[in-house]
């Protein structure tokens, strides 16, 4: 006897075999593991960015009463209350010209910022800092799942094909794993696409939709109808026109797209629970500029389209929560070609109406050399996975920090509400 979930995993493997080239796995998974939930109930949603390249935390959030950092940095040092300047933001530091869509964010205390964050290994090599960050292990190296894959898996109930959606062109290693997720590198492209014209298309679609109507089990029928509802949806959706809300204006670029996609599937209904993005760039050796430049530029472009993402989303900003995080810091110490190296803390931004905004959390010595980790870089302070538990512990109902970041058993730094 051919068991019930074979019968379903057979059926999912066959639309593929049959040349339904654009249906992925992750939907497959869906029909064999569980009876996705239609229409789908709303949940809270967790957006994460990663900034790739190590974001130069004191450039983004600056000490600037700090005298070591003004003697570090002759040419990249910035005060505030000047034209071009930081923007003060508790008297202590001040926030870089190029993040000016987040002030008035942290005004309204629907931002945080946490400063000394890092990962407590202290390797500077791009490749291995993101691969621990994003397995949530940072002292194991063969990890198979990435901690937000895991982190779908607890969250305790049957999903969407879009609970776990990355935009990007292919799945980041924070969505390794066992349970189901997705990249779309664009929204408009993701539709079933066969080898033939559109008529045969439609016509394999159709029947497809007809071998799980007349299949005498409940769980194939459901699972294989509502799934194809949630694909129809997507391919119903003139996602070419999408008007944000609110004036909202995205910048041009691959994360502005990406965050207004993100914003569409959260306006859709189709139950996405944990998106993620990328920002590239933040590698910046040499010529980093101040209030203009390479970290100026991508400084504008992350905080503008955040800001336009938070304002497309309207009413829907009480059910998310966004997130960046990015693999270290930069030295202290400008180097000779006008940049900073790879260096140990950074600093991250947390937007939601459930964060203790308005305030910059943690932990920043006086730069002087004795208090610099390996003498020449701002010290981690904060263990990235006592925020990342912390985010999801509080805005996602997950407690199993076990299972979330194994190995971890520090404490929680107060960046979210009490509920």
């Amino acid at each position: 006897m051919v068991s019930r979930r074979a019968f379903i995993k057979a059926s999912g493997l066959a639309m593929f075999g049959l040349g339904i080239g654009g249906i992925p796995l992750f939907i497959m998974r869906a029909a064999a593991q569980s009876k996705i939930i239609s229409p789908y109930k709303k949940s809270k949603i967790l957006v994460c960015i990663f900034q790739r390249g190590a974001m130069d935390g004191l450039m983004a959030v600056s000490p600037f009463t700090d005298p070591y950092l003004k003697e570090a940095r002759p040419s990249l040092f910035m005060n505030a209350n000047s034209n071009g300047s930081l923007l003060d933001l508790d008297g202590r530091f001040g926030l870089h010209p190029g993040f000016q869509s987040f002030h008035q964010l942290f005004k309204d205390k629907q931002l945080a910022i946490v400063h000394g964050m890092g990962s407590p290994n202290t390797s500077r090599s791009h490749f291995d800092a993101q691969d621990y960050m994003e397995s949530g292990t940072p002292f194991t190296k063969n990890t198979s799942s990435g901690w937000m894959n895991r982190a779908v898996g607890l969250l305790g109930h049957d999903g969407s094909p879009f609970r776990a959606v990355s935009l990007t062109n292919s799945l980041p290693r924070s969505f390794y794993g066992d349970n189901p997720s997705v990249a779309i590198s664009n929204l408009a492209d993701f539709a079933i696409q066969a080898k033939g014209n559109k008529a045969n298309v439609n016509a394999a679609a159709q029947s497809f939709e007809e071998l799980y109507d007349a299949a005498g089990d409940d769980l194939l029928k459901e699972t294989g109808k509502e799934s194809f509802e949630a694909m129809r949806l997507l391919q119903k959706t003139d996602v070419k026109s999408y008007k944000p809300a609110n004036e909202a204006t995205y910048p041009n670029s691959p994360l502005g797209n990406s965050l207004k996609q993100i914003c569409q599937l959260i306006k859709m209904e189709v139950g996405l629970e944990i998106a993620f993005a990328e920002s590239g760039g933040w590698d910046t050796h040499f010529n980093q500029g101040t209030d203009k430049g390479v970290f100026a530029r991508n400084a504008a472009d992350l905080s503008n389209s955040i800001s336009a993402f938070w304002k497309d989303l309207g009413q829907l900003q009480d059910e998310v929560t966004l997130m960046t995080m990015t693999e270290f810091g930069r030295t202290v110490k400008q180097n000779g070609t006008g940049g900073t190296d790879h260096g140990r803390a950074s600093c991250m931004f947390i937007v939601g109406n459930d964060v203790q905004g308005g305030q910059v959390h943690g932990v920043v010595k006086p730069l002087a050399p004795e208090n610099l980790a390996d003498g020449r870089d701002l010290a981690v302070t904060t263990d990235f996975r006592s925020v990342f538990s912390e985010v999801a512990d509080k805005h996602l109902r997950l407690t199993n920090d076990k299972i979330l970041f194994p190995d971890w058993h520090g404490d929680k730094i107060g960046v979210m509400k009490m509920s």
